[in-house]
């Protein structure tokens, strides 16, 4: 069979026996390669997707390297073409820069950070944080942390939270126990806000999740809470993000994703009190990617149980 590699990435498929092409994740598949059964997937763009879905009429499988497959599936690959996701993959780097978004915002850096840019020595900062009636914002030691989204993810995240003291709560479909931490079901999510100190959001974006952070879900939390989300855009509303923010109904946010990408310069985003902005950056470099694409081409092959099946 002919698989269809981006060229966005490096992947090593050379055991698999079988025909690989590269391909141009920006631009239509070249007509000698819309015979291909197999397509890999990594920042492709929307219109490279559709035209995928349109004209590779032999496909039988789409894997995306993206643990979040919203994209692929928005691009209208008929339901005969199985769609498997990246889950897995980005764990590490994830959990990595969801720490540093936590703690950058727990502990304030960006107001650290403007008194560096300006030569100021900040005493009030100082003088806050050691306060005793402030100094558990400053802290994860003792904190309520919430993780909303209780994947994989989720499970090398919340053991790097717990070693510095947080107590972690997931909130998952259902209830139960995973990674070694409790999980409530969605039902519950008002419930466990009301005594959350960091709420992080690792929802996928689908009909179902969109929009979830709403004016109801940041009225619940106190309003010395921090949010922080590495999940997707789509599942926050950022006009209740805003103003919970400029209403100090929300002491900071720091958010990987937003609902347009990249985020406009008109964005009024980029000018929201107590929020910090990465540009997308969390889950940029799959781990694994060969390993996990030659497991389901040769699963597909032999007729075997793909990895990560979405649909």
């Amino acid at each position: 069979m002919k698989i269809l590699v981006p060229n966005t990435i490096e992947l090593d498929l050379g055991t698999s026996g079988e025909e690989v092409a590269s391909y141009q994740v920006d631009q239509p598949i070249p007509d000698e390669h819309i015979d291909a059964e197999v397509l890999v997937t990594w920042q492709n763009t929307s219109g490279n997707l559709e035209d995928a879905a349109r004209r590779l009429t032999n496909l039988r499988l789409v894997q995306t390297l993206a643990a979040g497959p919203d994209s692929v599936l928005a691009a209208g690959f008929p339901d005969n073409v199985q769609v498997t996701s990246g889950r897995s993959l980005h764990d590490g780097p994830v959990a990595e820069h969801a720490l540093a978004l936590v703690l950058a915002a727990v502990r304030r850096l960006d107001v650290l950070f403007e008194g560096q840019k300006s030569a100021r020595w900040d005493r009030e900062y100082n003088a806050a944080q050691s306060a005793p009636d402030t100094e558990q914002l400053y802290t994860l030691d003792g904190a309520k942390v919430t993780i909303w989204g209780f994947g994989s993810i989720a499970g090398r995240l919340a053991p790097l939270l717990a070693a510095l003291g947080a107590e972690v709560t997931g909130v998952a479909n259902s209830a139960g126990e995973r990674y070694g931490f409790p999980v409530v079901a969605t039902g519950d999510l008002p419930r466990v806000l009301a005594t959350t100190d960091v709420l992080i959001s690792i929802l996928p974006a689908t009909p179902e999740t969109e929009n979830s952070l709403n004016e109801e879900i940041l009225d619940a939390l106190p309003d010395t809470a921090v949010f922080v989300n590495v999940g997707r855009g789509a599942t926050v509303d950022e006009d209740a993000l805003l103003a919970a923010l400029r209403d100090g109904r929300l002491r900071a946010a720091a958010v990987d994703v937003t609902k347009t990408e990249p985020l406009p310069a008109g964005s009024e985003l980029w000018s929201a009190p107590n929020l910090i902005i990465t540009p997308h950056v969390a889950g940029n470099r799959p781990k694994g990617g060969s390993a996990l694409v030659l497991s389901n081409i040769a699963a597909l092959r032999e007729g075997g149980e793909l990895k990560n099946v979405v649909r």
